[in-house]
C-alpha cells in the first residue's frame, strides 16, 4: 500500500478503530432493524446512533477538501478512508456523513450553490440532518451521452419550467431526502456541451412525483433508485446553478473525485469478500481435504490478492495526480480505474460466491447483494465503454503526434 500521510494515518487509525468497535458489531444490528421494517427504504435508528459516534471521534464529511465543512484532506489521504468505508459498505459511509450521491451534491453546492442555496440545503447536509437525490439519467435516451438528455428546462419570467422524466435518481427513496440536483436542457439550440443546465429543486415541489422504485437484480437498496417525474415544475431562476449552460461542465466537475470514492469503495468490498472466501475455504472439507488446500480454489486467492493489489495503486495513482495536477490532467488515469476498480471486485465477488456453494447466493451471506450493488457501478457515473472509448482515443492520439513528426 502507498503509505499515506502523518495527518492521513492518523484519520486511518481512528477510522479502523471506529470500524472494529462499533461498524462491525453494528452490522448484525442493521439487518434486524432493516428485517423489522416495513419498507426497504427505512432508516434504522443504528445508523442514527453511529452518526453520532462519528461525531464525537472527529470522524465526519471526511470527504470534504474545503476546510471550512471538513478535516481538509486530500483525494490521496481520502482515498485510503473511503477503501476502508467500502468493507462495510451499505451503512458505514452514512454513519460518517460520506456517502453517493450525497457527497457529490454538497461538492456542488459548495463550489457553485448560492448563499441562499448554502444555508438552506449544503449546511442541513453537512449536518447529516437531510439527503438529497442527483436526477440526470432518463429512460427514453442513452444517457451515457449526456448531450442526449431531453428533459426540458423552459424558461419563463423569472422561473424555468421543468418537465420530463428521470430514473436512477439515488436516494429519492430515502426518508430524509429533501432536495434533488437536476439536469436538464434549457437551451437546444446552443452549442452541443452548452444547451445543459443543473437546478436545485425541492424533492416536495408542485409537480416532482416519484413513480416508482427499481430494483437491481431483483435488490431493493435503502436509498432507492427512483423514476421520477417533472411535469410543469416551476422553478425560480435564481436556483440554477452557476448559470444557464453550465450544466455539462458541472457534471465534470462533479464526477471526478466521485470516482476516486467509488473505487475505493469497491476495493473495500474486494477486500471483504477475499476474507470471506479464505475463511470459508479454511472451513470447509470436501473428498477429505480443505477446500482451501486445492489448487484453483489457491488460484482464485492469489489472483484476488494480486488483482486488489493493482487496482488499489492505480486508484491512488489517480488521487495522487488529482491532488498534484488537477482533475482534468488526471482524467484518462481516472476513467481507467472506473474501469478496473469495479470489473475487479466483481471478479473478487464471483469467486467468493463459488466457495460459499449454494449459501453464496442467497441472504444468508453478504456476496450477492455486493455483487449486484457493485454490477450497478459498471454503468453508474459512465458505463465501462465510454471510458474504455475515452482512453483508446487518448492512446491513438499520442500515436498520432509521434507518427507525425
Amino acid at each position: 500500500m502507498l503509505e499515506t500521510t502523518k495527518r492521513g494515518e492518523e484519520y486511518r487509525q481512528k477510522l479502523l478503530a471506529f470500524m472494529d468497535e462499533k461498524i462491525y458489531p453494528a452490522e448484525a444490528v442493521y439487518e434486524e432493524q432493516m428485517a423489522a421494517a416495513d419498507t426497504p427504504h427505512h432508516q434504522p435508528q443504528i445508523i442514527e446512533d453511529l452518526k453520532v459516534e462519528a461525531r464525537e471521534r472527529g470522524l465526519w464529511n471526511l470527504f470534504q477538501p474545503h476546510k471550512e465543512w471538513g478535516p481538509g484532506l486530500t483525494n490521496f489521504e481520502y482515498a485510503h478512508l473511503a477503501e476502508i468505508m467500502g468493507r462495510s459498505i451499505e451503512f458505514a459511509p452514512e454513519t460518517m456523513n460520506c456517502n453517493a450521491p450525497d457527497t457529490g451534491n454538497m461538492e456542488v453546492l459548495t463550489l457553485f450553490g448560492t448563499d441562499e442555496h448554502k444555508e438552506k440545503w449544503l449546511k442541513p447536509l453537512l449536518d447529516g440532518e437531510i439527503r438529497s437525490g442527483f436526477a440526470m439519467t432518463e429512460p427514453a435516451v442513452a444517457s451515457s451521452d449526456a448531450t442526449n438528455i431531453e428533459m426540458l428546462m423552459k424558461k419563463d419570467g423569472d422561473e424555468y419550467i421543468l418537465d420530463g422524466r428521470k430514473w436512477f435518481t439515488s436516494n429519492a427513496l430515502h426518508p430524509n431526502c429533501k432536495v434533488l440536483i437536476v439536469m436538464g436542457k434549457t437551451d437546444p439550440n446552443a452549442e452541443t456541451h452548452r444547451q445543459q443546465s443543473m437546478m436545485v429543486v425541492p424533492i416536495d415541489a408542485p409537480g416532482v412525483t416519484v413513480e416508482r422504485n427499481l430494483s437491481v437484480f431483483g435488490y431493493n437498496d435503502r436509498e432507492g433508485h427512483a423514476e421520477v417525474t417533472f411535469d410543469q415544475v416551476r422553478v425560480p431562476a435564481k436556483d440554477v446553478l452557476k448559470g444557464e449552460g453550465e450544466g455539462f461542465a458541472i457534471s465534470q466537475a462533479r464526477l471526478g473525485p466521485g470516482r476516486i470514492h467509488h473505487c475505493m469503495r469497491s476495493i473495500g468490498v474486494a477486500e471483504r469478500a477475499l476474507e470471506l472466501m479464505v475463511k470459508r475455504a479454511e472451513s470447509r472439507v470436501t473428498f477429505g481435504q480443505k477446500i482451501s488446500e486445492r489448487a484453483n480454489i489457491q488460484d482464485w486467492i492469489a489472483e484476488s490478492r494480486m488483482e486488489i493489489d493493482q487496482a488499489r495503486l492505480l486508484t491512488l495513482h489517480a488521487a495522487d495526480m488529482m491532488d498534484k495536477h488537477g482533475n482534468k490532467v488526471a482524467k484518462n488515469v481516472i476513467a481507467q480505474i472506473k474501469v478496473v476498480a469495479p470489473t475487479m471486485a466483481l471478479k473478487v465477488l464471483d469467486r467468493a460466491i463459488q466457495v460459499h456453494g449454494g449459501g453464496g447466493v442467497t441472504q444468508d451471506f453478504p456476496l450477492a447483494g455486493w455483487w449486484a450493488g457493485l454490477r450497478t457501478l459498471r454503468l453508474a457515473d459512465g458505463p465501462d465503454e465510454v471510458h474504455k472509448r475515452a482512453i483508446a482515443r487518448n492512446e491513438i492520439k499520442k500515436y498520432r503526434k509521434d507518427t507525425a513528426r
